[in-house]
């Protein structure tokens, strides 16, 4: 029997309500299928490694590709899909809330919004409009009952605003404005960590381990709730195509060719 995209939902949020688990990023219906078969329990977009898998950088996507997208990833899993949904493709808080709307009707069962706004002058929204964008995602997601889990995300980190106080005053805020979870990318210390487990608690808190460092235990251990790798896993398909196509195109040798994985195990997880 067909699992529901209300059964996906009602699971992606029982599983935020205790333990860790790892929420793995696949970029297309192959690699999600894929993350399905090893046992992951829910999946994650990545809009990096996405916005690469159709020849283009990351944040330059638009809001119909990304629908496609994920309307994509849903149908291919029996898994909840979690959404990169970036900024809500728009800067104004009513206009955020029509797309978030339309990314609810892709049948996700998470979606997140980012406070960047792309401008390297100003690369974070105010807090009080990064807070209406996320309060206008809340209305948006409850307007029908969805039950889709919000996400809120604050980017500082990543754009160089490396206030950990400035950080967690936001993600406090954002709680307050409706989100179901927290999330803090680019932070990578376990004292960094811990600090906002603590200060969202008992909202739940995702944490990036896009790099090698920290293991899923030592992860739970500080009370992160669920682990995401954004597009790390993307770059390690790229980092191997990279060096089979570069051998041949600059040594007309074929070695990397071998490091392969096996045709049958793919045509296998794939029948």
């Amino acid at each position: 029997m067909p699992v529901t995209t209300a059964d996906k939902r009602a699971a992606f949020r029982k599983m935020h309500a205790a333990g860790c688990f790892v929420l793995p990023n696949p970029w297309d219906i192959g690699s999600a299928r894929a993350l399905q078969h090893l046992g992951f329990k829910a999946l994650a977009s990545t809009s990096a490694g996405f916005a690469w898998s159709i020849g283009k950088p990351d944040n330059r996507v638009t809001l119909d590709d990304v629908c496609q997208h994920l309307t994509a990833l849903c149908g291919a899993v029996d898994l909840p899909v979690n959404a990169d949904f970036e900024g809500g493709f728009a800067h104004e808080p009513d206009k955020v809330a029509a797309n978030v709307a339309r990314g609810v009707r892709t049948g996700v069962a998470g979606l997140s919004i980012e406070d960047s706004t792309g401008d390297a002058a100003k690369p974070l929204y105010e807090r009080d409009l990064a807070i209406e964008r996320i309060r206008a995602a809340r209305a948006a997601i409850d307007a029908d009952n969805s039950g889709v889990l919000l996400t809120g995300r604050c980017e500082g980190f990543l754009v160089g605003q490396n206030d950990l106080e400035m950080v967690i005053g936001r993600l406090q805020a954002y709680a307050e404005a409706g989100a179901d979870c927290l999330y803090a990318p680019g932070i990578r210390s376990k004292e960094q960590i811990s600090a906002i487990v603590k200060a969202v608690h008992p909202k739940p808190v995702n944490h990036l381990q896009g790099w090698p460092g920290l293991s899923v235990a030592e992860i739970a251990e500080l009370g992160v709730r669920r682990i995401s790798v954004g597009g790390a896993l993307a770059r390690v398909a790229w980092a191997g195509f990279m060096r089979a196509a570069s051998e041949i195109s600059e040594n007309g040798t074929f070695t990397e060719l071998g490091a392969g994985h096996p045709r049958d195990e793919l045509h296998k997880m794939f029948g």
